[in-house]
């Protein structure tokens, strides 16, 4: 179906009077509950699923997607009237400026899919219509795990991709319904399989088990050994699995990993250099470990993200090359071939952390801690000089074809 484009000077109410004549708007049924910070926990806690419209008023395309939102809330409630299974909401963010903050929000409208009170990093950037919001959520209501009815058929899944492995005794179980809500929170990262009863008897020995089956032939099982009712252990377990320590940050995911909101620290390198990508994932995972959670570990193609090479001063030729881009600078890791050298690639991240990068960014090498082949120049090797254009391109424009119908703070 296709929209109208709308001059932004019409009136909103006009627009709302166009809306309703093509049938995508009806005023005064739409069921989308108004959040605030009295009531956000308690009714993102107890949906399974919320897609919630991050809003300003002045915002334009703000006003234009209100009428679809409340219509495609209407269509959603008739096929899933229960209101803990399905809830369209709504934050004012200039009322509300604190769970903006809270969620990160930084460009209006924003739509963003909870799962029972758990924001998913994958945020709505489908087309803004009544049919393709109501379409995503009914995707979001397809069962992510697939049932196994013979163990055959775990000896032919598909091992180019992360699978989980649940055996059960029954689904009307506290093991399963977590495993579930597990599934739906991680469904776009693992695939999710289940055997029940008879079938699954043989795996059972122990009790219900669960067990992570890598991508790749010969790489073995790993068995979930806590609580399976436990959902916080067992989402930590299975996330661990599910989403590898290092990403791979594409046009398609570039908004996505900066809407997290900390640094990266990427590796960038030809496509079909592996043994590059296979010395950074086991340095990172030997030195940096302990930092998962305040830094993104990244790769990228160097011939697609030749833009963010030139912030720099490098080209493809210059592959590989290790950077931290903190969203105000970036900086580049000295020689790759020092990578692994213990402590070297971990020191470069503390760096960052105690500002120590990003003062010798402005003011050169610290006098006390010089790197070798500086003393002659008096040149910073970690960073070129800082330009207007780099101060003007905050680091989304870098990895991002960014979206046209959303208004910038």
């Amino acid at each position: 179906m296709k929209l109208l484009v709308i001059s932004p000077s019409i009136d909103v109410c006009f627009v709302t009077a166009i809306l309703l004549v093509m049938g995508l708007s009806t005023p005064g049924q739409a069921e989308v509950t108004s959040l605030d910070s009295g009531n956000i926990d308690d009714v993102l806690n107890n949906a399974g699923v919320a897609l919630v419209n991050f809003y300003a008023d002045w915002c334009r395309f703000s006003q234009m997607l209100h009428p679809i939102f409340e219509e495609a809330s209407n269509i959603v409630r008739e096929e899933f009237p229960d209101t803990k299974q399905v809830v369209f909401a709504r934050v004012d963010c200039d009322q509300h400026s604190d769970i903006a903050q809270r969620y990160r929000i930084t460009k209006y409208p924003t739509l963003k899919l909870f799962r029972n009170g758990m924001m998913m990093k994958r945020e709505y950037r489908g087309q803004r219509s009544v049919v393709a919001i109501a379409d995503f959520i009914r995707q979001q209501q397809v069962d992510p795990v697939k049932e196994i009815h013979s163990l055959e058929e775990v000896n032919t899944l598909d091992r180019s991709k992360r699978n989980i492995i649940g055996y059960f005794e029954t689904k009307d179980s506290d093991n399963y319904h977590t495993y579930e809500k597990v599934a739906n929170i991680l469904r776009d990262d693992c695939t999710f399989l289940a055997a029940f009863g008879a079938v699954s008897q043989p795996e059972r020995f122990s009790g219900d088990n669960v067990i992570y089956r890598p991508a790749g032939e010969n790489a073995p099982d790993m068995v979930y050994f806590g609580s399976l009712a436990n959902m916080d252990l067992s989402y930590a377990w299975t996330q661990d699995k599910c989403v590898p320590l290092v990403r791979e940050i594409t046009f398609e995911n570039g908004e996505e990993l900066t809407e997290e909101g900390i640094p990266f620290l990427i590796l960038f390198h030809i496509k079909e250099d592996t043994e590059s990508l296979e010395m950074f994932q086991q340095e990172v995972a030997r030195q940096l470990i302990s930092e998962k959670g305040s830094i993104n570990f990244l790769h990228a193609d160097c011939d697609k993200f030749r833009h963010p090479l030139l912030h720099i001063q490098k080209t493809p030729a210059d592959c590989p090359v290790i950077a931290i881009d903190s969203f105000r600078h970036m900086y580049v890791f000295p020689d790759f071939k020092d990578v692994s050298v213990p402590g070297k690639l971990r020191q470069f991240v503390l760096d960052l952390h105690s500002g120590k990068l990003h003062r010798e960014f402005h003011h050169g090498p610290d006098p006390t801690d010089s790197t070798p082949g500086q003393e002659e120049t008096g040149e910073v090797a970690s960073s070129p000089p800082e330009s207007s254009f780099q101060k003007l391109a905050p680091s989304e424009t870098r990895y991002t074809i960014l979206r046209r119908d959303r208004d910038e703070l």
